[in-house]
């Protein structure tokens, strides 16, 4: 029988990077989102996970940025108010479903199984890293702007990673 294994939010963070200008990198998070996972075991080989991110809780510390992100040039929040990521599998990386703006597409990222623990109250708890990249425009966020000096103002290639620490149920 499958284990269920709930996030534990507030040691939990998904984040992404972006190059600006082509010059430098900006940082920005994802402060709402839930995941659940199924397990057979503590090696978390055969497992299935499912997590949801509000597109709205997009954070970059810029207000006037984080309005373009959620505005239908790159968001849309109003008709596409969640992100999903699904998986049936979890090794070395994990190999899933991601949906952004009603687009579905396959992507793999890196995994590392930090462990299993149990806190100071009884709670048993695991912990997973992962990083990868994408390409925005996989998924519809297309908009950009060419600079005078050459070259544009938001890279293709985002970087996502994230810490997710999980609660046996």
């Amino acid at each position: 029988m499958a284990t269920k294994w709930n996030l534990d939010p507030t040691h939990s963070e998904i984040t992404f990077r972006v190059r600006h200008m082509m010059i430098s990198n900006v940082k920005g998070a994802f402060t709402d989102f839930t995941s659940e996972m199924e397990a057979e075991d503590d090696t978390f080989q055969k497992v299935s996970v499912k997590t949801t991110i509000q597109t709205d809780s997009v954070n970059t510390n810029n207000a006037d940025r984080d309005t373009h992100l959620k505005s239908e040039e790159f968001f849309n929040v109003a008709v596409n108010p969640v992100i999903t990521f699904e998986s049936d599998s979890l090794n070395n990386d994990v190999t899933g479903n991601l949906t952004i703006n009603g687009v579905t597409k396959p992507i793999t990222l890196d995994v590392d199984f930090g462990g299993i623990n149990v806190d100071p109250w009884g709670n048993t708890k695991a912990g997973f890293s992962f990083e990868g990249k994408i390409n925005r425009k996989d998924f519809g966020l297309n908009w950009n702007a060419a600079l005078e000096t050459g070259g544009v103002m938001v890279s293709d290639e985002v970087k996502i990673a994230g810490e997710l620490q999980y609660v046996k149920a």
